[in-house]
């Protein structure tokens, strides 16, 4: 990858969409403020969507028996 090209604030505010477009196109841009880089515009990427529910514990199949009469009756059933 090529050097970083390096603008000031107002150039960035000035020229955001320019800017975009070549962050599109693969460069990387710098934004300073005095000289000094304090944000890098780059491309977004979407996050791998995950599941949660997946990374649950393995549930023993007790947990699946039919409930008793009593404990019927404490659910009210």
């Amino acid at each position: 990858m090529s050097a970083a090209v390096v603008v000031n604030v107002h150039e960035a505010k000035t020229n955001l969409s320019r800017l975009l477009a070549r962050v599109e196109a693969g460069e990387e841009i710098v934004i300073a403020r005095g000289g000094k880089p304090v944000a890098r515009l780059e491309p977004f990427t979407r996050p791998a969507v995950t599941v949660g529910f997946l990374d649950l514990p393995e549930i023993p199949d007790e947990f699946f028996a039919p409930l008793d009469d009593d404990e019927l009756t404490e659910w009210g059933l």
